[in-house]
């Protein structure tokens, strides 16, 4: 439940954040900068102002984002890859242990169920055409 209630703070201050970054005054004086000084507040107090929100929605983008990031780790447990790994179902005496050396694949084997490789036999190149249907290759005239 909390998550969720950050969740909604963490969009609301990124829109809030996205529209004071837009109507600051910029290089080409931006959404604020037409008019003169007959309004409510100066230019530059208004500029102020916008940095300072600009200021104080930052802070609470970053800080609202890293309790989200320390919440969500806690929620899903304190498990690490080592402890899914299960090490201590692990013999030590086996870790060290030299693998036994297989012979080459296709040999034989003295004692074995096969006492010779048995040559491969490749299929007979089939011709597939669809106005015909398939039909054996026929060797290239010589």
């Amino acid at each position: 439940m909390l998550i969720g209630l950050l969740l909604t703070a963490q969009i609301i201050v990124s829109i809030a954040l996205v529209c004071v970054v837009l109507l600051q005054r910029s290089e080409g004086s931006g959404f604020v900068g037409g008019g003169g000084s007959a309004g409510v507040m100066s230019v530059r107090g208004v500029g102020d102002l916008l940095t300072r929100t600009t200021w104080i929605l930052g802070s609470a983008f970053f800080i609202i984002s890293l309790l989200l990031t320390i919440l969500a780790g806690r929620e899903r447990g304190a498990s690490s890859v080592v402890d899914r790994l299960k090490i201590d179902n692990i013999d030590p005496s086996t870790l060290n242990r030299p693998k036994p050396s297989l012979p080459p694949a296709g040999t034989a084997q003295p004692g074995g169920p096969q006492s010779a490789p048995v040559p491969l036999q490749a299929p007979t190149p089939q011709i597939n055409n669809p106005f015909l249907g398939q039909q054996p290759a026929q060797p290239p005239a010589k």
